[in-house]
């Protein structure tokens, strides 16, 4: 029946939201074609409408030359406006920008591109997720322009980006156009990390290791680190410390590191999300800390490392999980 009435092939009568068709990517972008632009009169452009009926219905009892000049002249103006709106909306191309991770709870925001190929530009392009915040933007003739939309994240793992609601009524608000462009589009949302006083585990408790290495020179210096607990009081640069920098410890190249081990079977929460919550917290120490680490999960391990590579690795692994 659908197709008989060249409906969108997910119609259902029940559910809105597939009443109308929706533009899909096609090698990685999203084209707004004539037949997914959907176009309706605004308040004003109803309003005019009946303006017209008035004065077409008073020239015609009072036979009024200059009433049908009128008439006939703002009708003529509200069909240019029209074709302008829809044109401000037709054939703009969109792609979409890889999403940077957030954590759970954090506001995860995705960036699309929209292309204008055409020589002349448009104007008060709106773009939205279904319920959301709009982001407006004016696109230059053979230019291009990004919009950013926002979502709140709930969970862990891949937030999928809802279809996106594309409109305008430039250039005289008689008309309302709008289309919809679905999207592949997808944030990985880190788990929400523990509370701070879950302090990482020592080198030598249960599900942590302490391995000795050693890197070439002869106590050289390196940089600093936080002070943790333990650290001896002799190597404390107080100079910097004074300067309301925090407690540092001086670092030598050639002096014995130590590489924690974080286990999951060290955690200590009564369900998954509680454990993993405590693992996302003991990264995010080791990695302001400047500790090598490594990650134990129960189908996955993670060889000791630093950087922001090894760092977004493991909050990877454990928002996937």
């Amino acid at each position: 029946m659908a197709n008989s009435l060249n409906l969108p092939s997910d119609f259902k009568l029940s559910s809105p939201k597939t009443w109308f068709r929706a533009a899909t990517a096609v090698n990685s972008t999203v084209l707004l074609g004539r037949k997914h632009l959907y176009i309706l009169p605004t308040r004003f452009g109803w309003l005019y409408s009946l303006l017209l009926v008035g004065l077409l219905v008073g020239s015609i009892n009072y036979s009024l030359s200059l009433g049908f000049a009128m008439t006939f002249l703002l009708a003529g103006l509200g069909t240019i406006s029209m074709l302008h709106t829809w044109r401000n909306l037709a054939y703009l191309k969109i792609t979409f920008r890889r999403a940077k991770p957030v954590f759970a709870g954090e506001i995860a925001q995705f960036e699309l591109v929209v292309a204008n190929e055409n020589n002349f530009a448009r104007y008060n392009i709106f773009a939205s997720f279904t319920g959301g915040e709009s982001d407006v933007q004016d696109i230059a003739a053979l230019g291009e322009n990004s919009f950013k939309l926002s979502l709140i994240s709930q969970k862990r793992g891949w937030l999928s980006a809802p279809r996106v609601r594309f409109s305008t009524e430039f250039p005289v608000s008689l008309f309302h156009v709008w289309a919809y462009a679905e999207t592949k589009s997808q944030c990985l949302i880190y788990p929400n990390p523990g509370l701070p006083s879950q302090r990482l585990p020592s080198a030598d408790a249960d599900g942590a290791s302490g391995q000795l290495s050693s890197s070439q020179g002869d106590e050289d210096f390196a940089g600093h680190r936080h002070y943790q607990f333990g650290d001896s009081p002799k190597r404390v640069d107080w100079k910097a410390s004074s300067r309301e920098q925090g407690l540092l410890v001086k670092q030598f190249q050639g002096e014995a590191t130590s590489t924690l081990w974080l286990d999951f079977n060290a955690t200590t929460g009564s369900n998954l999300e509680q454990r993993i919550s405590q693992l996302t917290r003991w990264v995010l120490e080791a990695d302001k800390q400047a500790l090598k680490y490594g990650l134990r999960l129960p189908q996955q391990s993670i060889q000791p490392s630093t950087g922001r590579n090894h760092y977004h690795q493991c909050l990877t692994a454990l928002a996937i999980m």
